[in-house]
């Protein structure tokens, strides 16, 4: 069987979270036999952002920590598809790519006669509805959406034929737990800080509490402005830039506990969407406190895989629970990582996937949950 995979990077996770998740599809594919082909444009921004900051050393880095993949790079001024997509059965496309991109696919679709489906991560069918509904879909035989209310939103506008859920999941290959590896901190998140789409939520449930407690902390990520560095520097929290998505484990297993704080689109608008970091964080076993999100899809279970809060004041009490109640620390360590063992991992979602595709194979009625 032959995939064929449209991303905006594979190569590149600089302020690319989507990639961690289609790695570890692309490799679970590729550990099953198939004949997976993963395209990327060239001069693609996250990949040119991470070549600035880092250096060529990124691909050999990469080649080392995922001896599996590799992408073919294509020229997105004239792409020459027909030679990648000849004889394919089944191909996605990542919404991180072009209108023209998107719609190319589609037409190309008719000549050479594969499953075609576009794959939505975002949350801009609800925050740039304009640009979504500008994607030519027409010849596409659906979507694959990373949470119900995204899949409803495609039926409902009727941007597709069909629509499926699929979550996004750790790769376990890659995101696990590290044994006898001695703390250095307290706190540690993970994640960019969002176009001021969470500020206030961060200082809220992260910064503030972190200053109160005198917590030993620090923080990863990209494009944090100086306003950002100057409250991360008054409450004591170091800075550590960019942190590749290979070096996340072992910087879990240096701390005790995490915490989820989701974009303001995800808890207004779109319920039931964790988004891929509390997957990873539950997948390596380190304690997660979650600030306010709505789990309407039921993935976890709250209370056991992780705990919530409400506010600043509930996050800080819930801090110095996990800080000083090791049972409960182990507790949520273990379930949550059960929960992704058996529910949430790449494997699960791939086949979620070939589930999909014999489904396509087969007949195209109305969409069915997955």
């Amino acid at each position: 069987m032959k995939i064929v995979l449209f991303y905006h990077s594979l190569l590149s996770d600089w302020n690319h979270g989507n990639a961690h998740f289609l790695r570890g599809v692309s490799a679970e594919l590729i550990d099953r036999g198939y004949q997976v082909t993963i395209l990327e444009p060239k001069g693609g921004w996250s990949l040119s952002n991470l070549l600035s900051e880092s250096g060529e050393k990124v691909y050999t880095e990469f080649k080392e920590n995922y001896p599996t993949l590799s992408s073919e790079m294509y020229d997105p001024s004239n792409p020459e598809l027909g030679k990648y997509l000849q004889d394919a059965d089944l191909v996605l496309v990542h919404e991180w790519n072009d209108h023209d991109l998107v719609k190319l696919v589609g037409n190309l679709k008719k000549e050479y006669d594969y499953k075609l489906l576009f794959h939505d991560t975002h949350h801009r069918s609800v925050t740039e509805e304009q640009s979504m509904s500008n994607y030519d879909l027409s010849n596409y035989d659906g979507v694959l959406a990373y949470g119900e209310v995204i899949k409803n939103i495609y039926q409902k506008k009727g941007w597709v034929k069909q629509a499926w859920t699929w979550h996004e999941a750790a790769d376990t290959r890659l995101f696990h737990p590290m044994e006898g590896v001695e703390k250095e901190g307290d706190l540690v998140w993970i994640g960019n800080w969002g176009d001021d789409e969470r500020t206030e939520e961060l200082i809220e449930f992260l910064i503030e509490p972190v200053k109160e407690l005198g917590l030993k902390a620090k923080m990863y990520g990209v494009r944090y402005p100086d306003e950002a560095l100057k409250l991360l520097a008054d409450a004591g929290i170091e800075y550590g830039g960019y942190l590749p998505s290979f070096q996340v484990p072992s910087v879990f297993a240096n701390y005790r506990f995490t915490i989820h704080v989701p974009r303001r689109p995800y808890t207004r608008s779109l319920p039931g969407i964790p988004t891929i970091r509390p997957f990873e964080a539950m997948s390596c076993g380190i304690p997660l406190i979650s600030a306010p999100w709505q789990d309407a899809e039921h993935l976890f279970n709250a209370g056991q895989d992780y705990l919530t809060v409400a506010n600043g004041r509930e996050m800080k009490e819930k801090m110095k629970q996990v800080l000083n109640d090791s049972s409960l620390a182990t507790s949520l360590a273990e379930n949550g990582l059960k929960t992704i063992q058996n529910r949430h991992s790449c494997v699960h979602r791939v086949d979620e996937l070939m589930e999909v595709y014999e489904q396509l194979k087969q007949q195209e009625p109305s969409a069915i949950k997955i």
